[in-house]
């Protein structure tokens, strides 16, 4: 190792896979598995029945003090102001001046007062995001506390409750009654540091548990002996595009804006809130739309044989190209997917290069996969 390499992180979990013969892989400096040794059966559990993954490499947040409100509606380009009750949950980017997404993450509101929120923020924007954090807490009396000692669990599937609910009898009563995008505090259940959610990365239901990292193994254990299958980064990624979710860094970064990929719908903009990049992401909107330049995100789906590969150009029967954003071989539906970013239009065909040959694909509204039927025809 070098002076200037940094080791890789592990998480709570690690000893867990590597028991669980996970085969280990770097993700944005991190020790996690690709697989434990099927990544086609790990996608079709979570499909079918009821998978684990570790995502204790994301970044937990704890915002404290009077203005963490005020300081959230500046920070983010939705409201907290939407979070009517303790446990709501909401989604949004975080954009630079110039209206691109530094990071999509979730917020949950913690207490009545409006006072406490945790956010949910991804591993490889950890620093820029932190950084970005400090910035704008400057004129507001907020305090910023990360939670690096805790671990995070995400149980996914359609026997995802129903299972945690026998490993865990205590939490049933809670686990049945907690809504979609909706958190809760289980300290007097469990003890401090235990929380649960109902949100995910796959587009099947499921919660996600952050706990002590001291308990992380004896949980994972349980949960595996309960007929939880441990899951990996592999199928975690085609679970989470059949169900059309974007990635950082492929479908969004700093250089794309909300309106660009397929986050319009998170914008909180009918109000004169000036959050940070506000102006610059409207200007440029509405500029695209003038020139007859804006672009839309759209499923394609592959008829014939080959993969779509992020990179691959998209060329619309006017000529006017787009990109492939992320693609893969859909292990539900059989055949290869991609999410795209596309000039705006009313095709419902085009092209791909697939090798130096233009093959045809079909244009489609995301997702291709939820609660694990497929959505288009």
């Amino acid at each position: 190792m070098s002076a200037t390499d940094k080791p890789l992180n592990r998480t709570p979990f690690y000893q867990s896979h590597i028991d669980s013969n996970g085969k280990i892989v770097d993700f944005s400096g991190w020790q996690l598995p690709i697989h434990y040794g099927s990544q086609i059966q790990e996608h079709d559990v979570v499909r079918t029945d009821a998978g684990m993954f570790d995502v204790s490499h994301m970044v937990v947040t704890d915002i404290t003090g009077k203005d963490a409100k005020a300081w959230l509606q500046k920070l983010l380009a939705n409201d907290v102001a939407k979070l009517k009750f303790v446990g709501k949950a909401l989604y949004s980017a975080m954009l630079n001046e110039n209206g691109g997404v530094i990071d999509d993450l979730i917020v949950y509101r913690m207490n009545d007062a409006e006072t406490e929120y945790r956010i949910v923020s991804n591993a490889a924007t950890r620093d820029k995001d932190l950084a970005q954090f400090d910035k704008i807490a400057k004129d507001f009396a907020v305090t910023i506390t990360e939670r690096p000692e805790l671990a995070m669990l995400a149980v996914q599937g359609p026997n995802a409750l129903q299972k945690l609910s026998q490993a865990k009898p205590n939490w049933a009563d809670s686990l049945t009654t907690l809504k979609p995008f909706v958190g809760k505090d289980l300290t007097d259940i469990e003890g401090a540091d235990w929380f649960v959610a109902r949100t995910g990365y796959t587009g099947e239901d499921g919660v996600e548990v952050i706990l002590p990292q001291a308990e992380a193994s004896a949980f994972f254990t349980l949960l595996k002996d309960h007929g939880i299958a441990p899951a990996g980064l592999g199928a975690r990624d085609t679970l989470r595009l059949e169900a059309g979710m974007n990635l950082y860094g492929h479908e969004m970064d700093e250089t794309i804006n909300p309106y660009e990929c397929g986050m319009a719908w998170t914008l909180a903009v009918k109000d004169d809130r000036n959050f940070v990049g506000r102006e610059a992401m409207q200007a440029k909107q509405d500029q695209a739309i003038a020139e007859g330049n804006d672009v839309m995100q759209v499923g394609l789906v592959l008829e014939s044989r080959g993969v779509l590969r992020e990179g691959m150009t998209v060329t619309l029967d006017n000529g006017k190209t787009g990109v492939i954003t992320s693609g893969t071989f859909s292990p539900s539906l059989k055949q290869s997917i991609a999410i795209a970013r596309i000039p705006k239009t009313t095709d419902t065909a085009a092209t791909v290069d697939l090798r130096g040959t233009p093959t045809p694909v079909r244009i489609i509204s995301l997702p291709f996969v939820r609660n694990g039927n497929k959505q288009f025809n």
